[in-house]
């Protein structure tokens, strides 16, 4: 058995369990945000819909980190401990951002302002992301 595919198996894995339940965050949010503005006769804003899907990226990161891992040639162990790690890592910044949106779509739905405000800090949360992305390939 090649363990460094359960490191492959673990980071798309565990991104994707990130991203699902940040949309949930974030998408709870958003609806709850709508209703509040159709009580209150005004109009609900689009915008809502770029917080609760902010979460899903991290998908593709770890789908990219699935493949680099797949492809490379480096140590089994080395493969699998990153893969378990980058997962976890991108899982939980994807959990993490689903509740900043949530918060961003409160606050928006609210007052109707600071939008960019809000999405700038959903953005800061997905740099980390990033980072994992970028170092844990270049690692394997």
């Amino acid at each position: 058995m090649n363990i460094a595919l359960i490191g492959a198996a673990c980071v798309l894995g565990l991104g994707a369990i990130g991203s699902a339940v940040g949309a949930y965050i974030a998408g709870m949010a958003a609806i709850g945000s709508w209703k509040r503005s159709y009580l209150n006769n005004r109009p609900a804003s689009f915008l809502l819909v770029a917080f609760a899907g902010a979460p899903l990226t991290q998908t593709i990161y770890s789908f990219i980190l699935m493949t680099k891992i797949l492809n490379s040639g480096k140590d089994p162990t080395l493969l699998m401990w990153a893969g378990i790690l980058a997962g976890l890592a991108e899982g939980i910044s994807a959990t993490a951002q689903g509740a900043v949106a949530a918060a961003g779509c409160e606050a928006y739905g609210e007052t109707g302002k600071g939008f960019a405000n809000y999405i700038i800090v959903v953005g800061l949360v997905e740099t980390v992301a990033l980072f994992v992305l970028a170092f844990t390939f270049s690692a394997v």
